[in-house]
């Protein structure tokens, strides 16, 4: 799978309510539910963290969940280029919060 630089034009959100991502408590739950099945998730959450994006569901990331993984994983300075090659070596398959901890873990 090659990543997609121009992905919100292929998001599942693209055609939904843009307000419904920018929502608190039980409602992100509903938001990330749209990011499931989203094809460019991955691109979405790697954007959302290189560019410290503060509110909002992102690559079925809340808010709060970004700035814990950003907090646990100081070092990493590209999400790209660490989602990008986690991508390719564990394939589509595996959840995006496994990529982000298997490949800053080792």
């Amino acid at each position: 799978m090659t990543w997609t630089t121009d992905w919100t034009t292929s998001a599942a959100c693209r055609a939904s309510d843009p307000d419904a991502l920018f929502v608190q408590g039980a409602a992100q739950n509903r938001a990330k539910a749209i990011c499931l099945a989203c094809p460019v998730r991955t691109e979405c959450l790697a954007d959302a963290l290189d560019n410290r994006i503060e509110f909002g569901v992102w690559g079925g990331m809340t808010e709060r969940e970004r700035r814990a993984l950003l907090r646990r994983r100081p070092q990493v300075t590209s999400w790209r280029r660490l989602l990008e090659t986690a991508r390719e070596e564990y394939g589509t398959s595996v959840s995006l919060l496994d990529l982000t901890e298997a490949r800053v873990a080792g």
